[in-house]
C-alpha cells in the first residue's frame, strides 16, 4: 500500500545522492526549511523527480474555531461561481544530477508518520541515497543582525565530525517531536545517516527570513560541496536587515533588547570560535574579560 503512495515519475542516474529534506509546519520559522530547498532547487535547475500523494497523511477537518481550522484546509479557488483550483498538501522531489542531489519539499504530516517515512526511505532505497539531511528553524533569541545559531541531531555519531568544522552544536532537548525527529531515529535503525540541521532564528520578526535563508544555504552548500551563487539572496537579506532596523530604531526598548542580544551573541561567538586563543594569551598574563 505505502508504494502506492509514492509515484516516482523518471529515473536519472542519481545513485549515491544526498536526500535534503524541508517541511512546512512546526520547523519551518522564517520560511527556512522551504524556502532553502526551494532557492536550492531553482538554482540548480533541478527538475521534476517523484512524488508522495496526500491521501491519509493529513488532517483537513480540524475541530475548533475557523481560524484555527482553516490552516489544516486543502487551498481552493472560486472565480464567478467556477471551482478554478482544489490543491492539496503537494509533495515533490525534484533532482540536481550534476551534484548528485535529490530537493525534497512538503508539508509535515499529521497522521500515518511511519507510513510517510516508509515513502521517504523507499525513495532513498530506490536511488541508493548515501544522507539525508533535514532543514529546519525554530524561534529564539538570535538578533536579526547576526547569523542563526545552528543546531544538529545525527543517525550516526560519525557524522558529527562531519558537522563540527561548520559551527554546529549539537542538541540537548526534551519534548514534543517533530517528524524530522521521528525520521532520524527510525533512520538508525535501518542504518542510514541521516542529519538534522536546525537554526535558531530572531523570536521577535514574523513572516520570511531571507538572512537565515541565506545562512543555512551557504552552510549546507558548504557540507555538500556544492558550487552556489548567493549573490541575489544576499542583496534580499540585506535589505531585509535594513527595513528591521528602520523599524527597531522607532521603538527605544525594542532596539536595547537587540542590542543586549548583540552582545550576548557576540560574547558567545567569541567564547566559542576563540577560546583557544584567549586561553593562550591568558597563559601569558593576557585577559581579555
Amino acid at each position: 500500500m505505502n508504494g502506492d503512495r509514492l509515484d516516482i515519475k523518471a529515473y536519472p542516474e542519481v545513485e549515491g545522492a544526498r536526500l535534503i529534506l524541508g517541511f512546512s509546519g512546526w520547523m519551518d520559522g522564517g520560511g527556512v526549511s522551504t524556502g532553502t530547498v526551494k532557492y536550492l532547487s531553482e538554482q540548480l535547475g533541478a527538475r521534476p523527480l517523484a512524488e508522495i500523494k496526500p491521501q491519509g497523511f493529513y488532517i483537513y477537518n480540524f475541530p475548533g474555531p475557523m481560524e484555527i481550522s482553516s490552516l489544516f484546509r486543502p487551498h481552493s479557488e472560486i472565480l464567478d461561481g467556477i471551482v478554478h483550483t482544489y490543491e492539496p498538501p503537494a509533495n515533490r522531489f525534484r533532482y540536481d544530477d550534476v551534484n548528485r542531489l535529490i530537493l525534497f519539499s512538503g508539508k509535515e504530516p499529521n497522521l500515518a508518520w511511519e507510513a510517510f517515512a516508509d515513502c521517504l526511505f523507499r525513495l532513498g532505497e530506490a536511488f541508493r541515497v548515501r544522507a539525508v539531511y533535514f532543514i529546519g528553524s525554530y524561534a529564539g533569541v538570535v538578533p536579526h543582525t547576526r547569523d542563526p545559531r545552528l543546531y544538529a541531531s545525527v543517525s550516526d555519531p560519525e557524522m558529527k565530525s562531519e558537522l563540527e568544522p561548520h559551527g554546529f552544536r549539537f542538541t540537548d532537548y526534551e519534548g514534543p517531536a517533530h517528524f524530522a525527529t521521528y525520521l532520524t531515529h527510525a533512520a538508525a535503525d535501518r542504518g542510514i545517516k541521516m542529519a538534522t540541521l536546525v537554526a535558531e532564528i530572531p523570536a521577535y520578526i514574523q513572516g520570511t527570513n531571507p538572512r537565515c535563508i541565506e545562512a543555512v544555504v551557504r552552510t549546507l552548500a558548504g557540507i555538500l560541496a556544492v558550487q552556489i551563487n548567493t549573490d541575489d539572496l544576499r542583496q534580499m537579506s540585506d535589505g531585509f536587515e535594513a527595513k528591521v532596523n528602520e523599524a527597531v530604531t522607532e521603538k527605544d526598548e525594542l532596539a536595547e533588547m537587540i542590542r543586549k542580544m548583540e552582545a550576548q551573541y557576540d560574547s558567545e561567538m567569541f567564547e566559542t570560535q576563540m577560546g583557544d586563543l584567549k586561553d593562550w594569551l591568558e597563559e601569558r598574563g593576557i585577559r581579555l574579560d
